[in-house]
């Protein structure tokens, strides 16, 4: 019920002074359930322009908090976030490359493209990380949190040095703007192509790691008592890490780099719920879909008529909050 009021009411908010009855009654019009009451102007700013991009914020938050949730229990890593595996990193380097070349039409397939590169360099310098291991003594090559964390961290960096000199040698001053609004995190421009890849995504992806919680749990005590527990880590870690990457790697391709919400999130969340999964899981993709629904309310409307980029005003909200999280948890500890 509050994100189903978060939307309505963020559709409101604008320029074009609307009310909750008039976005129901558009919403109802293109469903068939009821007649057009509105103007042609005024049902456009609903549907074509509103409501796209607000489930688009609402989509993109709840899987990049989920994918938080998820990875902070599989790395059992407190700092991972959705971009931990350098999916944002390769992800950039695809979007670059085809707002360079004026390919904007294949900017979400290119960014996509770019993070599942992204994850297969850190999974396999990861697994040759387990395997020089293996040969110091340990019983063959396996995937780590410690070795993956360490990984996406090498991959990140060279990725973001290969984004950095795309665009020095080859953006203009037409293709700067596109590129510095993309890396930067911004729904501007999202449409009902960008709900489509961002819930199908969800739907499809999402749906399986929201029904992962007894695994989850069973990380919680170690990979021996995971085991134990009859959990096939090996297995599950792989299955787990790469839903992730591929849920990123899709809301990324909409909405570009936006940080701090798979990271925030879910520890803000497990304040309330505890550590237990099967209450963290979908209530963390509840708040991240609620908390980005307002942010990119915020970054649309504060500086009108200039619009901010949402990842910088996440980053301004979730730095000193995740900070208190830090202080709040160490007076507890």
């Amino acid at each position: 019920m509050a994100l189903a009021v978060s939307i309505v009411v963020a559709v409101t908010i604008g320029p074009a002074a609307l009310s909750p009855a008039d976005v129901l009654a558009s919403v109802a019009a293109h469903l068939g359930f009821g007649e057009a009451t509105l103007s042609p102007l005024r049902d456009g700013i609903v549907w074509q322009l509103r409501m796209p991009r607000v489930l688009t914020a609402a989509a993109v938050g709840a899987g990049l908090a989920l994918c938080g949730a998820v990875l902070q229990a599989v790395t059992r890593n407190p700092l991972a976030d959705p971009y931990l595996l350098g999916l944002s990193s390769g992800a950039s380097v695809g979007a670059v490359v085809v707002l360079v070349l004026g390919w904007s039409l294949v900017l979400p397939l290119a960014a996509f493209t770019g993070a599942i590169v992204a994850l297969l360099a850190t999974i396999g310098l990861a697994l040759g990380a387990g395997r020089a291991g293996g040969a110091a003594g340990a019983t063959g090559a396996r995937l780590s949190p410690t070795a993956t964390v360490l990984a996406g961290i090498a991959v990140s960096s060279v990725f973001g040095a290969i984004t950095s000199l795309v665009i020095f040698w080859s953006a203009t001053n037409d293709s700067y703007r596109e590129i510095l609004n993309w890396l930067l995190g911004s729904l501007s421009g999202t449409d009902w192509v960008s709900v489509a890849i961002a819930g199908g995504a969800f739907l499809l992806v999402g749906m399986p790691l929201l029904a992962s919680a007894r695994t989850l749990d069973a990380f919680a005590v170690g990979e021996s008592g995971a085991a134990a527990l009859g959990v096939n880590v090996a297995r599950s870690r792989v299955l787990l890490l790469g839903g992730t990457a591929l849920l990123t790697g899709a809301l990324v391709s909409v909405s570009g780099s936006i940080g701090f919400v798979g990271l925030v999130l879910p520890h803000a969340v497990r304040l309330v719920t505890g550590p237990g999964h099967r209450a963290l899981l979908p209530l963390s993709a509840l708040a991240g879909a609620i908390f980005l629904v307002w942010a990119d309310t915020g970054a649309r409307t504060l500086f009108d008529p200039r619009e901010l980029p949402v990842g910088i005003l996440t980053a301004l909200i979730g730095g000193p909050v995740f900070a208190w999280l830090l202080l709040r948890r160490r007076s507890l500890a």
